[in-house]
């Protein structure tokens, strides 16, 4: 089971002081935080991509070449990567090049976004978002395992004789998530591969995702990759804590009332009821977290959503601290307790690696 932190990269008014951070602040601020994400001992930090204001991560392969650079053993990754209006073979050649950089500690989500005017901005129709990403991938995965790629399909030229460059590390290509909130489509394309479904769960009820995930979970088997308990299910998460609960409910109100993605809807206690929202203290959070497996099944890799909102960074530090020291050792010994043994472990480059070379040997 990996854990981790996400970030969106969001650049908002702290609503208890007024005070915005510049680009130059928010973008060291993400560093920072994962480089905490390493000293705590959480496995990955994953940042989102977005073109436009109010959000800064538009480079997220820049961003996560200079955190590699800086850590040791995290594992770098995104929520998410726009498989719909990023070049196949750009993807193919960043993500490949990160790899090499960051010794194999790199894989990726893909996904639509949540942007629809990201389309027109890179010459794409959002009607076509479903087979963009559908086409998109396709190619990428073939990039990554053909040395030679001849290619052609609907939406970019064709390619003859093609090589993207750098090879995969070790021959490996990264492990993919296919990332989805709300569509069936992208849960079937994860399954065909025998990639990761990634479920960000935050903002709609779990029945919705149950239903997504169960289907991955069925498809997956039905391809032939392994059993339904054997798929690489991901979720997210959203949690703000202090020792205290009414500290954590009084402390986080503003940042919800006022934020973008949460003001004007549900209450602060709907949205908690609702979603995987947790305002509390250390230890609503571990039962709130722990229940994820009871509507999921096992699954493979949390990540947290912790500095967005206008939230300072100092406090998304403090919260950082309360995650390693009181939340992530109980979810780690509870999460392994009755883990079935044919239940993968979180993908990494090492497991791949050693996959691949079986395959091979068979």
């Amino acid at each position: 089971m990996q854990f981790g932190v996400f970030t969106v990269g969001d650049v908002t008014p702290d609503p208890t002081t007024g005070r915005t951070p510049s680009e130059r602040e928010r973008i060291k601020a993400m560093v920072t935080i994962a480089l905490k994400a390493e000293e705590i001992g959480l496995d990955v930090f994953a940042t989102g991509e977005h073109h436009n204001p109010p959000f800064v991560p538009s480079s997220p392969t820049t961003m996560l070449g200079y955190i590699a650079a800086r850590t040791e053993r995290l594992i770098l990754s995104t929520a998410t990567t726009l498989i719909t209006t990023n070049d196949p073979v750009k993807i193919a050649e960043d993500f490949a090049m990160l790899q090499h950089l960051a010794d194999g500690r790199v894989d990726l989500m893909l996904g639509r976004g949540n942007t629809g005017p990201v389309y027109p901005w890179f010459g794409q129709d959002i009607r076509m978002g479903i087979p963009l990403a559908i086409e998109n991938y396709a190619l990428l995965h073939q990039l990554w395992r053909e040395d030679v790629v001849d290619w052609e399909g609907r939406f970019r030229t064709p390619l003859q004789g093609f090589t993207s460059t750098p090879r995969p590390l070790d021959g490996v290509p990264p492990f993919v998530w296919h990332g989805s909130i709300r569509s069936p489509e992208i849960a079937e394309q994860a399954a065909y591969y025998g990639d990761g479904f990634f479920a960000n769960n935050i903002f709609w009820p779990k029945e919705h995702f149950q239903r997504l995930i169960s289907l991955y979970r069925e498809r997956y088997a039905h391809y032939g990759h392994g059993t339904p308990e054997q798929a690489y299910v991901g979720l997210g998460g959203q949690v703000f804590m202090r020792k205290n609960s009414q500290d954590a409910v009084r402390e986080f109100r503003p940042y919800f009332d006022k934020a973008p993605v949460y003001g004007g809807g549900p209450s602060l206690e709907e949205f908690t009821e609702q979603t995987p929202l947790t305002v509390g203290s250390p230890q609503e959070v571990i039962d709130k977290t722990l229940t994820f497996r009871e509507h999921f099944g096992d699954y493979q890799r949390q990540l947290f959503l912790m500095d967005h909102a206008g939230l300072p960074l100092k406090t998304v530090l403090e919260q950082l601290d309360l995650l390693g020291e009181e939340v992530l050792p109980v979810l780690r010994r509870e999460f392994a307790v009755n883990r079935p043994a044919e239940v993968p472990a979180g993908p990494t480059h090492e497991f791949l690696r050693s996959r691949a070379a079986a395959a091979v040997t068979v």
